[in-house]
């Protein structure tokens, strides 16, 4: 693993992220909503982006960054023009995950892609573990045990960054806490309990996009839209571990209907312990690649509002341990 010099501050750490007043907006937005429709709901949003996106200049930059970047990919507008739409899917995403917890979505529209080979999984009692991302509609992960009975999920999040959001998706459903695993650091007693869950069938979601909460996170570097960018290991290293499958989940809006989208990445992880680096490389670089495919898919739909591209200083003995 490569040395990089470590950012002065942490204002580049997606946790040092505060959402408390982009979701006071929200909550007025969702009254909009719910006393006149979705198209008041976008009238009245606006407004409400503009003064966000005013304020909050290091979102602002991030997100002229990334729109910057994807642009050679796909063609995607620029400027503030571009900002105002990426925070508006945003926006409109975090409405879709209000409604899923109010019970106002209609789940029916939603298109499942892969979910054959999960019913085989579940039907095996072959649990495994999810990597996802923050790429469209994370909720739409956890509405999968709740459409689906049989399909157990325990998502792992860092939620002290998100209080206020998860306190209002509480207010609206409190079974929207039910699956969730606060997790800041994996100990062994959290990696056992984890492996039990996968024993009886389970399937384990992490993100695969966000670095972990620590003064020297265990990354690996893998290139992203056109540059190198730090992954979590962690993911993969729990895997090699636990000896269970990998799969990878997206959830996407394509052309106003909502895709989940569920793929197997490995059906089994081994990390030698010569060229272990080189191996969790390998999957990073797997996992950097399949999310780039759906990235450019639906360009505003990835939403890590700070310096993705940031490296920040490893160790190699953290790094790979």
């Amino acid at each position: 693993m490569k040395q990089n010099t470590q950012h002065s501050g942490s204002s580049w750490h997606w946790a040092s992220i505060n959402e408390v007043s982009f979701v006071a907006g929200m909550r007025f937005l969702f009254w909009v909503f719910k006393v006149c429709g979705r198209w008041p709901f976008r009238i009245f949003l606006y407004p409400v982006l503009a003064w966000y996106v005013l304020t909050k200049p290091a979102q602002r930059r991030a997100s002229m960054a990334y729109l910057q970047r994807m642009n050679g990919y796909t063609k995607v507008a620029q400027g503030w023009a571009g900002v105002l739409q990426h925070f508006a899917a945003f926006a409109e995403n975090i409405l879709d995950k209000m409604l899923l917890w109010g019970g106002l979505f209609d789940e029916s529209k939603v298109k499942y892609i892969g979910r054959e080979e999960m019913h085989v999984q579940v039907t095996q009692k072959r649990g495994g573990l999810i990597v996802c991302s923050h790429l469209g509609n994370l909720e739409m992960c956890r509405v999968l045990s709740r459409r689906f009975p049989e399909v157990k999920l325990t998502v792992l999040v860092h939620t002290k960054h998100a209080r206020a959001f998860n306190r209002m998706l509480a207010r609206l459903d409190p079974e929207s806490q039910m699956n969730l695993l606060q997790v800041t650091e994996m100990t062994p007693a959290t990696a056992m309990l984890l492996a039990d869950k996968i024993a009886e069938g389970g399937f384990v979601v992490i993100a695969g996009d966000r670095i972990p909460v620590a003064p020297q996170p265990r990354v690996a570097v893998a290139p992203f839209l056109g540059q190198d960018a730090a992954f979590p290991v962690g993911p993969y290293v729990l895997a090699s571990v636990l000896q269970c499958p990998v799969y990878l989940l997206f959830s996407l809006q394509m052309d106003g209907v909502p895709q989940v989208c569920f793929e197997l990445l490995r059906d089994a992880i081994r990390l030698p312990r010569k060229g272990r680096d080189e191996a969790l490389r390998s999957v990073v670089a797997e996992y950097a690649a399949r999310l780039e495919y759906y990235a450019v898919r639906a360009p505003l739909q990835w939403f890590n509002f700070y310096d993705f591209w940031h490296l920040p200083e490893l160790e190699k003995q953290d790094a790979i341990r």
